[in-house]
């Protein structure tokens, strides 16, 4: 009997700890809207969300990531009802490579805080990522993230229920 393969997530022969931007999307699982109190078809802005109790441990979560890896740091993020978005920067100064840990290692130990905080697990399997390849890249990335809430009935993972 034939098993399908899993399509592989990541770049080929690619480094993930190699100094860089990278836009990460991590969505819940079965994309329950878990994250916000008040989730709408429309945000006037920004300032409307608020954080449910789970959103508020993937926010601190989030703002902990710079302190735990001293060359990673989150540039942007966002917390949509069944989603985040991250843009995260990976900028090693020493010359030793090993002091670098890799966007799975970052994502992996986020997602493990968050389960142990709230007893089980939000998260659906992975995450996305996008290597950021130039500015126009990184402002568009850093425009999606900022407008995203203002945008939530029209967003990809936006569902009725």
């Amino acid at each position: 009997m034939d098993i399908p393969s899993r399509k592989p997530n990541r770049l080929k022969n690619y480094d993930y700890s190699r100094n860089g931007v990278y836009f990460i999307t991590i969505c819940t699982q079965n994309r329950e809207k878990l994250l916000w109190e008040n989730v709408g078809a429309s945000i006037a802005r920004q300032n409307d969300v608020k954080l449910s109790a789970y959103g508020k441990i993937v926010d601190y979560a989030i703002n902990n990531i710079e302190k735990r890896y001293a060359s990673v740091f989150v540039d942007k993020y966002v917390i949509m009802p069944n989603h985040i978005h991250l843009l995260l920067r990976i900028q090693n100064e020493s010359w030793r490579a090993m002091l670098a840990p890799t966007i799975s290692v970052v994502i992996q130990q986020m997602k493990g805080y968050v389960t142990k905080q709230i007893g089980f697990s939000i998260w659906q399997r992975s995450y996305h990522d996008h290597i950021i390849r130039n500015d126009h890249d990184y402002l568009e990335r850093w425009e999606y993230i900022e407008n995203n809430p203002l945008k939530w009935n029209s967003d990809l993972f936006y569902t009725e229920s």
